[in-house]
């Protein structure tokens, strides 16, 4: 490893790079700055030059760039990674590594993310190109800081001219602005042409004289509203460009928040949308351009129709040529953290796969009181404090007091309050929450109030829920709050942020402390400085609107025990089930990509939720069907309606019934398992037939599976049955059939659930119930799998049944799981199917069912048009 000396001297030489062009030229300058310093100085380290210089020499070295996390259109291999003499992304590297402190391992995440991406990017040394892709990222997750790394590298790599869609407001367009002005122009100013104004009310404009990008000698950057009129002069500068200007571009086109105003919406194909159609237009206008979309919640893009239709003369959007899914970042907080995620291990539960102890309920009689029940009461209707609110704002008060303790005075701190729709709620709750504040200033710091006592409950109630290692800042006592809680109050202010709201946040001056009461503007891009309490009772029926409602996922730096959702039960439903399907989405495009297929070879599958629309119906024109496949892959259920003893009655008689004629056509096998091998399609028939999953299981649904085991298919005819027990656990009271009383599992359920959901059913060891394997449960899911059939000799399907006690106590007290307290012995099952997730002849295509959630549309455009006419965006 080298020593400082060497590290010194290789940024010395880096730096001089960019500028000379040539190792050898920029060893010369640095051997003269040590001259120039102490006449000798380069003789006397003449090892250490040598050693530094050998460092940068390999640098130069082209690298391999592994497409680990992108489904690609096969194209030739043009981009080998960042150069030493490279001017924009080493700048950029040094920016967040020195000015803002990155740690880095984030550093290199960005590194090597941003290289896949400009890999896959059109080659700027071909005269003429057009190429489509998109990146999938994680809200609040820093697609910005991969956006730079993207733009930095591009640059160096040949491309001139950069084109940002940046929003629908100009709130959003101006914070995308300042953000690539700070991280990348400033970086290198006298390199950089600016095409629009770091100003919030101002967008591009094309120039009055001549044309436009016609200067090639500097990187242009224009930063654009999704709006038809900046779009519109975008169109028209490029229009009077010069042809040989225009031939010399080699254009990037990143649109952030893709899935927002860019898909077309409109009701016939031909008939485009107004966004839609400019940026088609512009597309097809530039010879060498790569448009990339950017967004958190891809399902209208990879529901875009990828073909043309008759006489249509312009490409639409659909990513044909890759599919990125950015990996989640060290340090992020996102739905998973929050939620949790499917546990290896269902009998032994760990905090991570529950997930974080943040979320805390809001009851129904509280939801009755701040937000109007029908959209016509929305106007006469008048919000009333809460004990669940009251709560979450003496808990944000005084993790504010605790920030200050730990040194972040100088930081912004926030507050978010989402409890309606509607424009004409928010100043009235905001008016309410002021009014309380007023009332209570004295209270609240009087120690010895009933307030002041309050906010000391509530702080100690919220103490060691989290695991003791979640961060590294020191703790901070209630005399230490209590000392500074003056200090917040007098800082404190709250601010109402929708389309027509003239008392907006504003983080510009200085350090805020803010209670944000919002409405669907707070919904998409736009970031909530320092935010550590979320009050959430707005809901969604619409997958990507529902998940960038959530402003809490992102990062808190030396605050991460501090942040706290309250929601109600149904909604940390919902966005448990959007966790699964957040991940399918990446494992989809990871599995594919390993099977060398395009996105024009096989559609990213999205699984349905009953109740939920994936987006909006109008973007959906492609998908008159969603396709769900069973081969490959492994179900389960992990939902129950307990309290219904009739069902679950019923569900144990349909598992005694099919594992009674199994034994009496003399399948069972010996040994200590209880095991039924070449079980015939008609038992298992029989058995889906009877058995009930709870209704939130989309893909379990009776005439889903029926209609999939009903295929010809010669790996459905026969089956393994197995029963999954407990190796001391209580006997069940009842028999299952001839298989006699069983030793039962555990499995208790999340106490925040309106349904008895206990996560995971199955644990890695029931996937090789069939079969001998030492070692199972080092492999991953799929590759355990592949290795059973591989083990068996066959592809055979495997049906799990699981007996539940009623009873089913949590591991631990005072964690995120409350007994099951079933009405009697639940009876699950889990599935293990073979085959691949790619084998596409025999899909079970099922018509959408969704709920309209056109209503929720409809209100963002009325938000939308409101700001418009007071002239906001």
């Amino acid at each position: 490893m080298p020593g400082p000396q060497v590290e010194t001297l290789v940024r010395q030489i880096q730096q001089k790079l960019p500028r000379t062009k040539d190792l050898q030229a920029a060893l010369d300058e640095v051997k003269s700055d040590l001259e120039s310093f102490n006449i000798g100085l380069s003789n006397l380290l003449a090892g250490e030059l040598s050693e530094a210089t050998a460092i940068v020499a390999k640098q130069f070295e082209a690298i391999e760039i592994l497409h680990t996390h992108s489904l690609i259109r096969k194209r030739e291999r043009w981009y080998f990674g960042s150069r030493p003499t490279d001017l924009h992304w080493p700048a950029v590297k040094d920016y967040l590594t020195n000015a803002k402190g990155w740690h880095p391992d984030d550093i290199k995440a960005i590194d090597e993310a941003a290289s896949e991406v400009v890999s896959l990017l059109g080659n700027p040394g071909q005269n003429q190109f057009s190429s489509r892709g998109l990146v999938v990222g994680y809200v609040q997750s820093g697609k910005t800081a991969n956006m730079t790394g993207v733009i930095s590298k591009a640059l160096d790599a040949g491309y001139n001219t950069i084109i940002v869609l940046a929003g629908l407001t100009n709130k959003l367009r101006f914070q995308t602005q300042l953000r690539l002005y700070k991280d990348l122009v400033e970086r290198n100013p006298l390199h950089w042409q600016v095409l629009t104004p770091n100003e919030e009310n101002k967008d591009f404009r094309a120039p009055p004289q001549g044309g436009f990008l016609s200067h090639t000698d500097k990187a242009q950057l224009a930063v654009i509203k999704k709006n038809v009129s900046p779009l519109g002069q975008l169109r028209d500068a490029v229009e009077r460009t010069l042809p040989a200007a225009l031939e010399r571009l080699r254009i990037l086109v990143i649109d952030d928040e893709c899935d927002q105003g860019s898909v077309n919406s409109a009701r016939g194909e031909l008939n485009m949308t107004a966004i839609n159609q400019r940026i088609r237009e512009l597309l097809q206008m530039l010879p060498a351009a790569t448009y990339v979309g950017y967004t958190a919640t891809p399902f209208a893009n990879v529901l875009i129709d990828p073909y043309r239709k008759q006489d249509q003369e312009l490409d639409d959007l659909y990513p044909r040529d890759f599919i990125t899914a950015l990996p989640r970042p060290q340090r992020y907080f996102g739905t998973e953290q929050l939620f949790g995620r499917t546990p290896v291990d269902p009998g032994n539960v760990t905090p991570e796969e529950d997930g974080l102890d943040m979320i805390r309920p809001v009851p129904e009689a509280d939801e009755r009181l701040l937000q109007p029940a029908t959209r016509q009461a929305r106007n006469t209707f008048q919000p009333a404090m809460t004990e669940s609110l009251e709560r979450s704002l003496l808990y944000f008060i005084a993790c504010c007091a605790v920030r200050r303790a730990r040194g972040d005075a100088d930081q912004h701190m926030s507050m978010l309050i989402h409890t309606s729709a509607y424009v004409s709620a928010h100043e009235r709750l905001a008016s309410l929450i002021r009014g309380w504040l007023d009332v209570n200033d004295e209270a609240i710091r009087d120690p010895s109030s009933n307030l002041g006592e309050k906010l000391a409950d509530v702080w100690v109630d919220e103490q060691h829920r989290l695991p003791g290692d979640i961060t590294t800042a020191q703790q901070i006592d209630l005399a230490e709050i209590r000392r500074l809680l003056p200090a917040v109050l007098d800082a404190l202010e709250v601010a109402v942020e929708n389309g027509a709201s003239d008392d907006r946040i504003d983080y510009t001056k200085g350090p805020k402390t803010y209670v944000i009461v919002g409405g669907s503007i707070l919904a998409r891009g736009l970031t909530l400085e320092g935010l550590m309490m979320s009050y959430f009772l707005r809901t969604a029926n619409q997958y990507d609107t529902l998940l960038q409602m959530g402003r809490w996922f992102g990062y808190r730096p030396q605050y991460e025990d501090l942040p706290r959702i309250a929601m109600p039960e149904d909604l940390q439903s919902k966005f448990r089930s959007m966790a699964t399907v957040e991940q399918e989405i990446r494992d989809d495009i990871a599995e594919y990509g390993v099977r060398d297929l395009s996105p024009m070879d096989i559609a990213v599958r999205i699984r349905a939720i009953p109740g939920m629309a994936i987006t909006a119906a109008n973007k959906m024109k492609a998908a008159r069907q969603c396709a769900i496949s069973f081969w490959g892959t492994h179900r389960q259920t992990f939902r129950f309606d307990h309290q219904n003893s009739v069902l679950l009655d019923a569900n144990w008689e349909a598992g005694a019934e099919l594992v009674s004629r199994a034994d009496a056509l003399g399948l069972r096998q010996t040994g200590s398992t209880k095991l039924w091998r070449g079980v015939p399609k008609s038992s298992i028939v029989r058995f889906f037939e009877e058995y009930q999953a709870h209704p939130s299981h989309a893909d379990l649904d009776r005439r889903i599976i029926l209609d999939f085991i009903a295929k010809s298919d010669p790996r459905l005819s026969k089956w393994n049955v197995g029963i999954v027990e407990a190796g001391k656990g209580d006997k069940s009271p009842l028999p299952l059939g001839k298989a006699g009383t069983l030793n039962m599992v555990s499995r208790a359920r999340l106490k925040d659930s309106p349904v008895a959901d206990i996560k995971a059913l199955m644990s890695k060891q029931d996937v090789v119930f069939d079969c001998e394997m030492a070692g199972a449960t080092d492999l991953g899911w799929e590759d355990l799998k592949t290795a059973r059939s591989t083990a068996l000799g066959a592809q055979v399907p495997l049906l799990l049944l699981y007996p539940i006690d009623r009873a089913s106590a949590p591991q631990t007290a005072g964690g995120a799981r409350v007994a099951l307290d079933a009405a009697t012995d639940v009876l699950g099952y889990g599935v293990v199917f073979p085959g691949s997730v790619t084998d596409g002849g025999d899909y079970v295509s099922v018509e959408l069912r969704p709920l309209s959630a056109d209503e929720i549309e409809n209100i963002e455009a009325e938000e939308l048009a409101q700001a418009e006419a007071a002239g906001v965006v």
